[in-house]
């Protein structure tokens, strides 16, 4: 298919418009004239040698001033580019010396960042330009970009906007509108509400940190961003595209205004259909037009020191638990299910939420685990698939040493797999959505330091998909995919960066047969479906969210045979099983992706019908036709004889017989630090379970922290492990109610958040005022603080981080101590003048001229005097102005005297005695005139 003459003129024009304004600045403004006299394609004798010299003399005018790096710059400090970094800082120069805006669209881990520090460097000590610089970024990464700038280029003045209202316009004040800075740091939400300080600057260069933020060009940022005077822009993003092309040309909107500023004839003109139509020459086109202002590498072509991560995807089965429940969910919806015409997107999104809810754990679902009281145990494991496959993982990797980040898109997902790192006990952190800034960046401080016991770090995919390094990982677990596979790529590439030593391994969890390998096979296809937008595996197209015949085709996916099946259909295979068995189907839909990329990508599209490898062929049915469609036949489960009452009744009174020593899951409580349970209650817990793994036949298991034990002394623990088993014996009545009252003399309704705030407090307010400190937590009552606070101060000792947490308390009570000192010695001091007259800025500003000209010498009141009349700062203070040189040169000496006694350490008395004695006119040296 040849493009219409329409589409065909628009790429001239386009491309015309681009090259112009890249190379158009270089030969001036004689290239459209060149074209429009030249017959015949005869370029000679165009110009006259006068004209051609003034040509030339222009041209090297121009880039006398154009430096291209060969080696890292000097003014980086923390540490040298890498080769494919000096690179990437040459072509933002370029970019700059060309007057042109771009996008630094490298993938995640390359050091964007640092390239982008390097060329505000250049900016001032090559040109120097020293700004103002504006950088907008995510909230998250504000401290990493600030820390940054003092690690790598210390010499630009870097000021950053955050804090309280108050504290903003402190800044603002003192820093941004006297332009006492040189690059200003801010994230989105402050840019729009600090519009009409940031509208005053002409910024040299707008920097957007992931800058597909503005990819909504009706949203609040995209106008507000719009509307701020620049010379340059650049934006930085890991993913220049998410969804659709439009996305597209809302950067190029922002970055060049004059040459995209039609929306409708760009996505016309690069719509997914014309993309999607083996049109090549379109492709070609727009990887020409983008290419000169957007620079984009992966890590495997440049980073030859970093080893390819390597992916598995493990497919596992449903428990009977998480089968029941995926019956039950299709069975509710069945009208849903097999229902023809028009889809209701909500209701099928609702169902594809429940069914993916039921492939990473039943217990998601209220009601459906045991309590209350809630326990802690194996049953956590057993009822879902992936449980069981992640426990014998874990297992193998803690073993070989490796340390684990884990990703889901559900944070209640992450509750489940806590209670089981607690359980196995696993070190772990965490971190989603409602995780405080200072609580993330502890946890991955604690995470990434040298010699940290972490083994887990749990994180749901979107909370800590960005501005987060966790290289100390090696080993990445996908516990569900999301449908944008950008999410995932994000994901992994916390740990598969730059700095990493170790090969990363990402296991990709599945179930099988069910709507999430349905999930994960969209994805995998949607990313070579973006591989002709921008760059393979990394760019996007396709359209915006999913449809309803998505979802349903989703929905239906492989469910006749869940309704067929019966039990679980977990394999009781070991790990080495297993991940064989994962890398042959990794291996084979990775050929299968090969030949789908290799095909014409005519036949593959989220909408198109055509060809034997679309998107909607599996299992030999093209579910994409309405013919399918309507023909659609849900097979019910199977129904069964049910027996009757008499003998429901008879094979319960067996079964009760041959399992009279069957016993439950005792209900133990989590013994958390900060509930301050009694030492007893452990060990009757530690009896309790040991007689339960007694009686189920649980054999000991393999201490987790061996702290370099061998074989040999391993094995010794686990048979003395299990002689404690082996000789356990059933509580007695006294024992247990000895268990219920030392439950109730612990802490155990106090959460970790309440703990929390309770130290917070404790260091802000001081021990002693409980009123504050139950105003601080806000669920304790003033008597539950003071009960608590006996027993905390006491037995801090035994908390985790006891020590450290009591000298923070002990620092905020000095710091209370001092604060209340120096407001009595403030009164003390103020109470002794009956008026003040003098300013602080007034003080400041005579004593640091003073210091200036050195002090006592011939003529420097009379100078200090001239600076005054002179300073625009005190153009109005008629105060300062109506001041003789005298005077000011007795305001000196008094405040000198001042800060003599200070810093000597005298004492208010001693300062009047010497006020006195001087009014008296004696002379005589301060420590002859002092009164004892």
């Amino acid at each position: 298919m040849v493009p219409d003459n329409s589409i065909a003129e628009k790429l001239v024009e386009i491309e015309k418009k681009v090259q112009t304004k890249v190379f158009g600045s270089q030969y001036g403004d004689k290239i459209s004239d060149i074209k429009s006299v030249a017959p015949n394609d005869d370029h000679r004798h165009i110009l006259k040698e006068e004209e051609e010299d003034k040509q030339l003399l222009e041209q090297a005018e121009k880039f006398d001033d154009v430096f291209c790096f060969q080696s890292s710059p000097d003014y980086i400090t923390g540490g040298i580019l890498r080769d494919y970094q000096i690179r990437g800082l040459n072509w933002l120069i370029s970019l700059e010396e060309n007057n042109i805006n771009g996008i630094l669209a490298d993938e995640m881990g390359l050091g964007k960042t640092l390239q982008t520090i390097s060329l505000l460097g250049y900016m001032k000590h090559y040109k120097g330009i020293n700004g103002p610089f504006l950088i907008i970024l995510p909230k998250s990464t504000i401290t990493n970009w600030e820390n940054e700038f003092h690690k790598w280029c210390p010499t630009l003045k870097t000021v950053v906007l955050k804090g309280t209202v108050e504290e903003r316009n402190e800044i603002i004040k003192e820093c941004i509108l006297p332009s006492k800075f040189e690059v200003l740091l801010t994230n989105y939400e402050l840019v729009m509400k600090n519009m009409s300080v940031l509208q005053k600057f002409t910024w040299k260069y707008i920097v957007i940190d992931e800058g597909h933020r503005i990819k909504n060009d009706k949203s609040k940022l995209s106008e507000c961003v719009r509307r701020l005077k620049s010379t340059n822009r650049l934006l930085i993003t890991g993913t220049p595209l998410q969804n659709d092309l439009h996305e597209l040309w809302s950067l190029l909107n922002f970055l060049m205004p004059e040459h995209f500023s039609d929306s409708e004839s760009f996505d016309s003109l690069f719509s997914t259909e014309n993309c999607l139509s083996n049109n090549d020459e379109i492709i070609l086109k727009l990887h020409k037009i983008l290419k000169p202002f957007l620079l984009r590498r992966i890590k495997s072509d440049v980073e030859t020191t970093l080893l390819p991560k390597k992916e598995l995807k493990v497919y596992v089965g449903l428990s009977g638990m998480q089968r029941k429940y995926y019956q039950n969910i299709l069975t509710k919806n069945l009208e849903v299910i097999t229902a023809q015409g028009k889809k209701e997107k909500s209701r099928l999104m609702n169902i594809i939420m429940h069914l993916r809810k039921c492939c990473n754990h039943p217990y998601l679902f209220d009601g459906a685990e045991v309590g209350p009281p809630f326990f802690t145990g194996p049953h956590l494991i057993y009822n879902s698939g992936k449980m069981i496959l992640l426990d014998k993982l874990l297992t193998r990797l803690k073993e070989q040493g490796s340390r684990v980040l884990i990703f889901s898109q559900m944070a209640r997902m992450l509750d489940i797999l806590s209670d089981y790192c607690w359980m196995k006990k696993y070190d772990y952190c965490r971190l989603d959505g409602q995780t405080s800034y200072e609580d993330r960046e502890e946890n991955i401080k604690a995470f990434n330091k040298p010699g940290s016991e972490k083994f887990i770090f749990l994180l749901t995919t979107r909370a800590g998909g960005l501005g987060i390094n966790l290289t100390t990982a090696d080993v990445v677990i996908l516990y569900d995919s999301d449908w944008n596979p950008q999410m995932d790529l994000q994901a992994m590439d916390r740990a598969h960066r730059i700095g990493q030593t170790k090969q990363v391994k990402v296991f990709r969890l599945v179930t099988q047969n069910s709507v999430e390998e349905r999930i994960q096979k969209a994805s995998e296809k949607k990313l070579v479906l973006d591989s002709i937008v921008i760059q393979q595996g990394r760019g996007s197209s396709g359209k915006k969210g999913l449809s309803g015949e998505d979802m349903l085709n989703a929905i239906r996916y492989d469910c006749n045979k869940i309704m067929a099946g019966d039990g679980d259909s977990i394999t009781d295979e070991d790990i080495d099983t297993i991940l064989k068995r994962a890398e042959e189907k990794t291996n084979e839909f990775n050929e299968e992706l090969k030949k789908v990329k290799e095909n014409s990508l005519r036949y593959f599209s989220m909408d198109t019908t055509n060809g034997t490898d679309s998107l909607y062929n599996f299992e030999g049915k093209d579910f994409s036709s309405k013919k399918n469609t309507d023909e659609f036949f849900f097979e019910m489960p199977k129904r069964e004889r049910k027996n009757n009452i008499y003998a429901n009744i008879k094979n319960t009174i067996k079964k009760d017989k041959e399992n009279k020593f069957e016993i439950s899951m005792p209900k133990q409580v989590q013994l958390k630090d900060y509930h301050f349970y009694p030492s007893e209650l452990t060990e009757i817990q530690e009896r309790e379970m040991n007689y339960y793994k007694q009686v189920k036949g649980i054999p000991a298991e393999v201490p987790d922290k061996n702290d370099g034990k061998s074989k040999k002394e391993l094995t010794k623990i686990r048979k003395e492990l299990q002689k404690k088993i082996d000789n356990a014996l059933p509580l007695t009545v006294e024992e247990q109610s000895l268990k219920k009252e030392l439950i109730k003399q612990g802490f155990g309704n106090w959460g970790k958040k309440e703990f929390n705030n309770f130290v917070k407090a404790c260091e802000k307010y001081g021990r002693d005022d409980f009123e504050a400190i139950a105003a601080e937590i806000g669920t304790k009552t003033c008597e539950e603080v003071v009960e608590y606070s006996k027993v905390f101060f006491s037995r801090y000792k035994e908390l985790q981080d006891g020590i450290r947490i009591m000298e923070q308390i002990e620092k905020g009570e000095r710091a209370i101590e001092r604060r209340i000192k120096n407001l009595k010695a403030l009164e003390l001091r103020v109470s002794k003048w009956k008026s003040r007259t003098w300013t602080e800025d007034q003080d400041r500003f005579i004593l640091l001229k003073f210091l200036e000209y050195g002090g006592e010498g011939d003529d420097v009141y009379n100078k200090i005097y001239q600076d005054i009349a002179e300073s625009s700062d005190f153009i109005f203070d008629y105060f300062l102005l109506s001041k003789s040189t005298a005077e000011i040169q007795k305001r000196i000496h008094t405040l000198l005297r001042h800060i003599d006694i200070d810093m000597n350490g005298k004492n208010s008395d001693d300062l009047d005695s010497t006020n006195c004695k001087e009014k008296r006119g004696r002379k005589r040296k301060l420590s002859e005139s002092t009164v004892d």
